[in-house]
């Protein structure tokens, strides 16, 4: 399976732990050299993990004093977001294989309904 590249793994990770609210509005982020060094990853894919986190929305950089959650995100907020692009890159993907809404919702039933995976 391929994760892509690690800064999008790290986007990722703090996208979902906001959804599940692992991380809650105003909670400081590891610094970047922190995390880099937790993670050994070089500092500046943390930054540019940091930096499209903060494009996206999602956190906000004070200068000094680093990097938090924003005030004005939430977990159900982050949940249906994630959910949504989700939900548009499988139905793009089910267009492309010419099937109908109908089948492609079966599908998502067939594997939600399957507990094998949890």
């Amino acid at each position: 399976m391929d994760l892509g590249p690690i800064y999008r793994q790290i986007v990722r990770h703090v996208q979902q732990a906001i959804a599940r609210g692992d991380l809650n509005p105003g909670d400081r982020l590891p610094s970047a050299r922190a995390l880099a060094q937790q993670l050994r990853v070089n500092p500046n894919t943390i930054v540019h993990a940091y930096s499209q986190l903060e494009r996206e929305g999602l956190v906000e950089t004070k200068r000094g004093l680093g990097t938090f959650i924003r005030s004005d995100v939430t977990p159900a907020a982050s949940r249906h977001e994630l959910l949504s692009a989700a939900a548009r890159r499988y139905a793009q993907e089910a267009r492309a294989l010419g099937v109908g809404r109908a089948e492609a919702v079966r599908a998502v039933q067939e594997v939600f309904d399957d507990r094998s995976d949890a």
